[in-house]
């Protein structure tokens, strides 16, 4: 069995990848794992789980739901919840285990089983391993210790999260958002209640699209990965700026008045800005990845705050800003992760504190997104290589100097090897986009006949 849990949780096609037996089966060893290391000892065990509204989400919720309680764990099902919702639920009701039922921002027929820990934080990898080793030994034979009679787990939906949530939310924000007009693109997903409902009791005035989920159009043409239609949106209706989530509502990316895209460096650089006025940017850092726009990292510096680069990835974001004490750090595809305020990326909470910065300055989204240059990027995935080789080629390190020395201070070069796929992605910033695709076509030639 190759291994389950990917950088994000255990994902697939779902009823063929992720069947119910696996979801099922996952959750019983989850259950027996955290009850090893002590996280049930002294009390009974609580789990909440959510999912998104894909249609598969119905049958693998009642899979983990019926897994957690044969193994006596207690279960409050929340229901169609963003992922970031069920993360907090589980830290604010004192829950011992998380599960949200998503693949983000994934086509419909995909479906995923993520796990959080006590606290709403994401398990950690020897916990992972260990579930999945669990899993593997019982499915191959070995019987489980199953509970009996009153120790069966119990299950309960818990409505009360929805409005738990929001007011989450709402509490955390520095200021109302009365005055502005925003567009929401809710991608059909998890957010189509929460975030208009959020962004209303914050006093803004909305026109909502892509948030009637019917269990198959999630994705569908809209939300954070397809912008054409909130950009016409946010035109059409002459609105201060639009939000875009993606189906699991883990992220944000936004659209300025004029319909431009304003990306996940660009958002970060702004709540940057805005947190150092408010004291609450801790070290004066912000955590990115190393596929940071350079643009994000020159306007960082000019602004006198550090730009911490992991590798790319949120839980790698995550993990320097709990190791460090940093309090805003993410991604470019507007993973945003504000730490104070959540475990894990947010995309309400980015789109409501990035409209309550528009609204507390009384300056355009255009003009504060202005402080940074995005430099254009150009990505070139060479495949069928040898990707292990990456980084000990001769040749190839030799046509990277000098694709550096030629591109100076504003342009960068950086070779990546695919964690799942046998490619090398070549990724070259450039200040001119012609130069960008000019020296990425040259080197990804020399990934083919170096790796080749």
């Amino acid at each position: 069995m190759g291994r389950l849990f990917g950088t994000d949780g255990v994902r697939g096609i779902a009823n063929a990848d992720l069947t119910a037996e696996l979801a099922l089966g996952l959750s019983v060893a989850a259950a027996h794992v955290l009850a090893e290391a002590g996280t049930f000892e002294g009390h009974r065990a609580t789990a909440v789980v959510g999912r998104d509204p894909r249609a598969s989400g119905e049958f693998l919720e009642a899979a983990v739901v019926a897994g957690l309680a044969s193994a006596g764990v207690d279960v409050l099902r929340v229901g169609v919840l963003p992922t970031p919702a069920v993360a907090y639920l589980t830290g604010a009701l004192g829950a011992d285990l998380g599960v949200m039922l998503s693949a983000s921002h994934n086509a419909m027929p995909d479906n995923g089983v993520k796990f959080f820990a006590r606290g709403g934080h994401k398990l950690a990898d020897e916990l992972e391993d260990r579930i999945e080793n669990v899993y593997d030994e019982h499915r191959t034979g070995a019987p489980w210790e199953r509970p009996t009679g009153a120790g069966v787990g119990r299950v309960r939906n818990y409505d009360e999260g929805f409005d738990q949530y929001v007011a989450h939310l709402i509490g955390v924000l520095p200021n109302r958002l009365d005055g502005l007009k925003v567009v929401l693109d809710e991608a059909h997903g998890a957010a189509a209640r929460v975030s208009p409902e959020a962004f209303t009791r914050a006093g803004a005035e909305i026109i909502t699209i892509g948030a009637e989920p019917d269990g198959l159009n999630i994705n569908d043409g809209c939300g954070s990965t397809h912008l054409d239609l909130l950009k016409a949106a946010v035109v059409e209706h002459g609105a201060d700026l639009g939000i875009a989530h993606d189906g699991d509502a883990d992220r944000c990316l936004a659209v300025d008045a004029a319909g431009e895209e304003v990306d996940g460096d660009q958002i970060l650089a702004v709540l940057a800005l805005a947190m150092r006025e408010a004291g609450t940017l801790r070290g004066d850092a912000v955590v990115g990845t190393v596929m940071s726009n350079l643009g994000f990292k020159m306007a960082m510096e000019r602004e006198g705050i550090t730009l911490v680069q992991t590798a790319v990835g949120d839980r790698y974001v995550l993990e320097s800003m709990k190791e460090h004490g940093y309090a805003l750090g993410g991604e470019q595809s507007g993973h945003v992760i504000v730490l104070d305020h959540a475990t894990t990326g947010d995309g309400t909470l980015t789109g409501l504190m990035l409209a309550a910065r528009v609204a507390s300055t009384g300056r355009s989204l255009a003009d504060l997104a202005g402080v940074m240059r995005r430099l254009p990027q150009v990505l070139v995935n060479v495949r069928d290589v040898d990707k292990s080789r990456v980084t000990t080629s001769a040749e190839l390190a030799t046509a990277v100097t000098e694709a550096e020395q030629q591109l100076g201070t504003t342009g960068r070069v950086l070779l990546r090897s695919s964690g799942t796929e046998p490619l090398v992605r070549v990724m070259v910033e450039a200040a001119d986009i012609e130069q960008a695709r000019a020296v990425a076509g040259r080197l990804a030639d020399v990934v083919k006949s170096a790796l080749g």
